[in-house]
């Protein structure tokens, strides 16, 4: 512990993503910007811990209060004694320190248990689980079997505080062997980008995988301006395929790319749209192909919130659950009136959202989303758990179409950046309309509102204050579909 650079299976990790973070971390930790949704992650990680060990109701946890001299000594104690479960069981092997989340005696050893929240393994974790067996063996324990202990979606919660069976074991022994052997390496080098200069590392793929670094502001702060049009903004895989090909060809922007360049030839419009500076709308195929839809026509958005831990009898680890719909009514006369429903009483919502549906979307007239998979996806969902409902719920689904897919046959912009998102394609097309005055401006913003409003100590104006947020967010959602598909309908922009 007197190593002035003592190291853990963290501080590894962040080396091996960018040995930049780990100096960083280390010499200029007060650079760091943290997010609360990274907060948050963690919350969720004490959690699935809890119940990891919950499981084991003999085990012991070792020094809960940080003391990481106690629990080095508690550990050692308790490895002296009759073997029970251990959590958080603390070893100091060359220099770098671990916590293992559970360690089981089993027969001729020890069995390692690395608990993460995650729906199965991930491959950065093979790194952090690999750390721990290297320290543990180094320090005389037999370890037996390694595993991942994670999140199986497949439970389904079915009686109050009863999460038996939510988390499985991956055995991950044989994936890791060679890391195991090659830990020794990896912590050499890690202490001697330590104890050198700040590492001269640019900003790459590195800064996001396989977690956003919080030191990515600093480390880009002297970065030249982005080109205005990056080749990137290609999308899909062979969009992004064609611009690294571009980049190794010396262009960043894809102005500069000469019209016969066969990189662009399978984006030609995206192309001739960004290198002229004009949109590229085709009106009459637009308006024809909605026209073709119908009347009434009903434009849908959900918002919807998923746990890790399911909260909520019958539903399942990270199932997305709708607490939110908006729907704006278009008539054939140009009438337009606007319903929805949005539940936040922290109980399950599902039936009362699924009686709304019903209530409120008629039955008869296209149901308008943008990306349907997703909205047919809550309702067959709501129906498959409701079957009292199922009838009137398949209906809705049979009912929905996609405007998505029409304005990427129909319309792009070069502000657009090769994306058809609604949050790309509304500024490009009607400006007037933004999310940017909202206090919620978008989905991952509706869940962290949402989970603060059903928080027991969430003060009764403060949820007043988030259900007018929400509803003004989802509103705006519904709205800004109808008014895009009115514009792309006519033939000049409003």
């Amino acid at each position: 512990m007197g190593d002035r650079h003592f190291l853990s299976k963290s501080k590894l990790a962040s080396f091996e993503q960018c040995p930049k973070r780990l100096w960083l971390e280390t010499h200029r930790r007060g650079l760091a910007e943290v997010s609360e949704r990274t907060r948050a992650s963690f919350q969720v990680g004490h959690q699935v811990g809890e119940i990891a060990c919950a499981a084991y109701p003999d085990g012991v946890m070792i020094a809960p209060d940080g003391d990481l001299t106690a629990a080095l000594e508690l550990t050692a104690r308790h490895l002296a004694e009759p073997p029970r479960p251990l959590f958080e069981a603390t070893f100091s092997f060359e220099g770098v320190l671990v916590r293992i989340d559970l360690l089981i005696p089993e027969a001729g050893g020890w069995r390692l248990a690395e608990v993460k929240s995650t729906g199965g393994v991930k491959a950065y974790q093979l790194g952090d689980i690999a750390t721990q067996v290297w320290v543990a063996q180094g320090c005389g324990l037999n370890i037996t079997a390694a595993s991942i202990r994670h999140i199986d979606t497949r439970f389904v919660y079915r009686a109050q505080g009863d999460y038996a069976g939510l988390l499985i074991d991956t055995d991950v022994h044989d994936l890791i062997a060679e890391r195991v052997v090659s830990r020794l390496d990896v912590v050499r080098a890690a202490r001697a980008t330590l104890e050198a200069d700040e590492p001269p590392i640019e900003p790459g793929d590195h800064c996001t995988d396989p977690f956003d670094c919080p030191f990515s502001g600093y480390c880009s702060r002297d970065l030249p301006p982005a080109p205005e049009f990056p080749v990137m903004l290609l999308p899909g895989i062979a969009g992004k395929s064609a611009a690294r090909r571009l980049l190794e060809a010396g262009f960043t922007d894809l102005r500069d790319v000469p019209p016969e360049h066969e990189e662009v030839a399978g984006f030609r419009r995206i192309y001739d749209a960004t290198r002229n500076g004009a949109e590229h709308h085709d009106a009459e195929s637009f308006s024809s192909a909605l026209h073709a839809w119908g009347w009434p026509r009903y434009y849908l958005d959900f918002e919807t919130i998923s746990f890790a831990v399911p909260r909520w009898l019958g539903t399942r680890p990270y199932q997305g659950l709708p607490f939110q719909f908006s729907c704006h009514v278009e008539l054939e006369s140009g009438e337009v009136t606007s319903t929805g429903f949005l539940d936040l009483s922290g109980d399950n919502p599902s039936e009362a959202c699924a009686e709304a549906l019903i209530q409120h979307l008629g039955t008869s007239g296209p149901i308008i989303t943008y990306n349907a998979a997703f909205e047919r996806g809550c309702i067959l969902e709501l129906a498959r758990r409701l079957p009292h409902l199922a009838e009137p719920l398949g209906a809705l689904a049979d009912r929905i179409v996609d405007l998505l897919p029409l304005v990427r046959a129909h319309y792009y912009h070069p502000q657009m950046l090769g994306s058809w998102s609604i949050k790309s394609v509304l500024p490009a097309r009607i400006p007037a309309l933004s999310y940017k005055g909202l206090a919620v401006q978008d989905g991952l913003a509706a869940q962290d509102t949402y989970m603060a409003a059903i928080a027991p100590d969430c003060p009764p104006e403060r949820k007043a204050k988030i259900h007018a947020e929400l509803e003004a967010y989802c509103g705006l959602d519904t709205w800004a579909m109808l008014e895009l598909a009115r514009s792309l309908s006519r033939r000049a922009a409003t």
